[in-house]
């Protein structure tokens, strides 16, 4: 260890940034250019932690601790290393299934030496930059591994029996590596696909791994070639295209391309790495990712392991869409695809087990809550799968409530164990299990399709005819809130959005008035809207 703590500054050569953040839950701390990556697998190596780095800029210097499951990752300006952090901070990064944690480091810059270490990660550097800037095609530096390919992949879905939507295309990929960019098309009555890494290695990786295999069970088989183009320029974010570095890109005037009867169709037989079809199973997600041999989803022609042992993938809005095109899940995640989280950092006052299964019902359906007795600041919640977990912590995660950022990660526990009769515990822990206001019971329900990040728009419906505008302005105003403005659907008049002050605000008032009486047997249905008014 002597040789890699020398490559610290010297008044911080201990390892005190390790030493201090043993618990996960702490803020991301002063900005620097340099990053402190804890929690990383045994069997790391330098190009994937570059690769958590260059979506967002240049990796200047690299450091890996190994031995303590760490690294610091030197980016070129202080901007590009907060743009990564705040990205992280709400969409929590895995490699090899290890979920990976990152704040800034207390170093301003790395100074390395010339340990074996070090070497090889300033091998893996000079290759990630020189393939990055074309003055160089590398196969392999060091075992760092960067291809001479293009990093944009050119993706065709033959068979298409049920609609592929851009975000199950990120999630596939993201197994391999981040994705950068994905633009969709339909050519030549084909739906295709461009999808963009951060380097040539990864794509061929993923090529390898994935051409010539099935999404669902005998059908949307993908046809993998690499492009001619080594850069994908992205204009608008939203259901066709998407560049996951510049989430201030704006939407244009895309249409949602889902349509749920197409894909409530018959399950079919032949293996596909997702699913056995999107809407099989009557309750909870069918296993994805995980080779169920007892479930008949043999994977043909898959290297070993290849899917057993993938990662979930990180970006937030990929593991959303997961749901959009089915039921998919990612039960390979942790043992058994663990679907209970721990919520910290909540606001005591305010915090009931109803508000989070509200709010976590959003993502999934929620089994059981337990906020802790001895902390309530801390609450246990246990979704129906490991998926749901998965994109309700991908979701919720760095979100506020009642003034208070919350903070979500999978619980050590797999279930959220009920007090035993005749123990009450002030009413801290709930069983939903037969709430009939989970909103994934029913295969092929549209909302499968409506899963959006919180934003500061709402989208409501089951409106009664005679409940006007200014009833359900009144409404959203009474709880403190501010409508910044209101439109009915024109085609369906039981549908409206309604635009509050923001996220924090629309977050609290989905709470309280999802399943709101609105009089005539109406109940309000209450979902974040991806629209804008």
């Amino acid at each position: 260890m002597a040789a890699e703590n020398s490559a610290l500054p010297s008044q911080e050569s201990n390892g005190n940034d390790s030493k201090k953040f043993k618990g996960d839950i702490r803020s991301p701390g002063i900005p620097s250019r340099v990053i402190h990556v804890r929690k990383l697998p045994n069997d790391i190596n330098e190009a994937e932690v570059i690769s958590l780095g260059l979506p967002f800029g240049k990796v200047t210097n690299l450091l890996m601790l190994k031995g303590k499951n760490q690294a610091f990752l030197e980016m070129n300006t202080e901007e590009s290393a907060q743009t990564m952090v705040s990205y992280y901070s709400s969409v929590t990064p895995v490699i090899r299934n290890h979920p990976i944690y990152m704040q800034y480091s207390n170093h301003k810059e790395l100074k390395t030496d010339n340990s074996p270490n070090q070497v090889r990660a300033q091998a893996a550097l000079q290759a990630v930059n020189a393939v990055q800037t074309g003055s160089m095609s590398l196969s392999t530096v060091d075992g760092a591994g960067m291809g001479s390919q293009s990093p944009v992949l050119r993706v065709i879905v033959e068979n298409l029996f049920y609609p592929v939507t851009l975000d199950v295309l990120h999630q596939i990929f993201s197994k391999f590596g981040t994705v950068l960019k994905i633009i969709t098309f339909t050519k030549n009555n084909q739906f295709q696909a461009l999808v963009q890494y951060s380097d040539g290695m990864t794509a061929q990786h993923a090529k390898l791994s994935l051409d010539g295999q099935n999404i669902y069970n005998a059908c949307c088989t993908l046809r993998i070639s690499f492009s001619k183009l080594t850069s994908l320029n992205v204009k608008y974010n939203n259901d066709k295209s998407r560049d996951y570095t510049r989430p201030d890109l704006p939407t244009g005037d895309s249409q949602p391309s889902l349509n749920a009867q197409t894909m409530a169709a018959a399950a079919l037989t032949a293996p596909g790495i997702i699913s056995a079809s999107p809407y099989a199973g009557a309750h909870g997600f069918p296993p994805t990712f995980a080779i169920q041999q007892a479930a008949g989803l043999s994977l043909q022609g898959m290297p070993a392991g290849a899917f057993a042992s993938l990662g979930v993938p990180g970006a937030a809005a990929a593991a959303a869409a997961a749901a959009a095109a089915g039921r998919l899940s990612l039960s390979g995640y942790t043992a058994g695809g663990n679907s209970v989280m721990l919520v910290s950092n909540l606001n005591p006052e305010s915090v009931t087990p109803q508000c989070l299964f509200i709010l976590f019902g959003v993502y999934g359906d929620v089994m059981r809550v337990k906020i802790l007795f001895n902390k309530k600041e801390n609450a246990l919640v246990q979704m129906s799968d490991g998926t749901q977990a998965q994109l309700a912590m991908s979701h919720l995660n760095g979100q506020k409530l009642y003034g208070k950022a919350l903070r979500v990660t999978l619980s050590k526990h797999t279930t959220v164990q009920l007090p035993r009769e005749g123990h009450e515990d002030q009413g801290l822990t709930k069983d939903y299990s037969n709430s009939p206001l989970h909103r994934f019971k029913k295969p092929g329900s549209k909302n499968y399709s409506n899963i959006f990040p919180p934003s500061s728009t709402l989208h409501l419906s089951n409106i009664p005819p005679s409940v006007t505008e200014d009833h359900l302005r009144g409404l959203f105003l009474s709880s403190g809130a501010v409508v910044k403005a209101f439109k009915f659907f024109q085609k369906d008049r039981k549908m409206a959005l309604i635009q509050l002050g923001s996220v924090e605000e629309a977050i609290e008032s989905l709470i309280k008035f999802h399943n709101h009486d609105l009089g005539e047997n109406h109940h309000l249905r209450v979902s974040f809207s991806k629209s804008t008014i």
